[in-house]
């Protein structure tokens, strides 16, 4: 048997002839097809979920920068930048984070792509505090409350007297209106919302494998909270004709020619709750949930609202808004000689 004799220092090890780099490529292809096969279903759609908040992350970081990079780049700036922008635009919790972190790491080295050991260990010691925060381990462990137009009213009052302001207004009033989902509003186009007579015709596009819909918004009693008003003045402020019905503005009062991230929509949101003092953290999902709540109290018909949100005739995520809606309706406790 050959003793192997160590490497000397300041010599480097001998190549590799072409033969055995392909045997060993082919070993290295053949060890990522087995650990895919091998890996539980719900770890890839984990894995997909996570490249999917990558290519978010990178929306919302182009809008910012004015340049999208390649969701190749796995570098340690970019996934610092995803750890701060999930905890503080997503409002992830650590433990979520973390989970991103590998999945999105995962998939990059599955494309091919090498993220180095720095960047990993980067984006974790960045994560590190964020473990030992209370609040933040307490995400994620409960519903967003729904919105109320009472609080769009408060929102509206306290929104900016800018371009922003009307746009910020149009936004989560749309959003109200037609019960959407945040990806649905970012993907709203101008001539896909007909003004007519008796409010907006809108047409909400098809995300996430969902189908699209037609859904009608009617004019609402209050100037203050009327989506129809608040579309049409934003409209006219904007002057956008054609194309992505709500676009991001910069500090100096410049409209962007790309579509906002349905991060930003969310984040527009939030911030308007905010600023208004609304106790209570709306999100983007708050808008969604309003519009059922508010329907239902108001006495509108089950198929009508389904109708309006898109939710299917037998899905419980529905009739748990229905649920929490009718919490108060008719009361076990109530009117029973208490």
């Amino acid at each position: 048997m050959t003793d192997l004799v160590p490497l000397q220092p300041g010599t480097a090890p001998a190549a590799y002839d072409p033969a055995t780099l392909a045997v060993l490529a082919a070993m290295e292809q053949a060890a990522e097809e087995h650990l895919d096969a091998i890996r539980p279903h719900n770890t890839k759609r984990g894995y997909a979920n996570d490249w999917a908040l990558w290519a978010e992350f990178h929306g919302w970081l182009a809008e910012r920068t004015g340049h999208r990079l390649p969701l190749t780049a796995v570098t340690k700036g970019t996934l610092v930048g995803f750890v701060v922008w999930l905890d503080t635009v997503k409002l992830a919790a650590p433990n979520s984070i973390d989970r991103r972190i590998t999945g999105v790491t995962v998939t990059a080295r599955a494309q091919g792509v090498e993220v180095s050991k720095a960047a990993t260990v980067a984006a974790r010691q960045a994560l590190k505090p964020l473990k030992a925060d209370p609040s933040r381990i307490a995400r994620g462990r409960g519903k967003a409350p729904a919105a109320t137009p009472e609080q769009l009213r408060q929102m509206s009052e306290a929104a900016p007297k800018s371009l922003t302001g009307i746009r910020d207004r149009a936004l989560w009033l749309l959003a109200f209106g037609i019960a959407g989902r945040s990806a649905e509003v970012a993907g709203l186009l101008d001539e896909g919302i007909k003004l007519v007579s008796t409010g907006l015709d809108v047409y909400v596009p098809a995300v996430k494998g969902r189908p699209p819909r037609d859904v009608v918004v009617a004019y609402g009693k209050n100037p203050d909270t009327c989506p129809v008003r608040a579309w049409v003045t934003w409209k006219t402020a904007s002057g956008i004709s054609g194309g992505p019905a709500f676009l991001p503005i910069t500090k100096w009062g410049t409209l962007g020619s790309q579509p906002m991230s349905a991060g930003a929509c969310r984040a527009v949101i939030t911030r308007g709750a905010e600023r208004a003092g609304i106790a209570v953290r709306l999100t983007g999902h708050s808008a969604r949930s309003g519009l059922i709540n508010a329907a239902r109290q108001s006495g509108k018909r089950e198929e009508k609202i389904r109708a309006q949100s898109g939710h299917a005739a037998n899905s419980p995520v529905f009739w748990g808004y229905i649920q929490e809606a009718d919490r108060w309706s008719d009361a076990a406790s109530e009117d029973i000689g208490l």
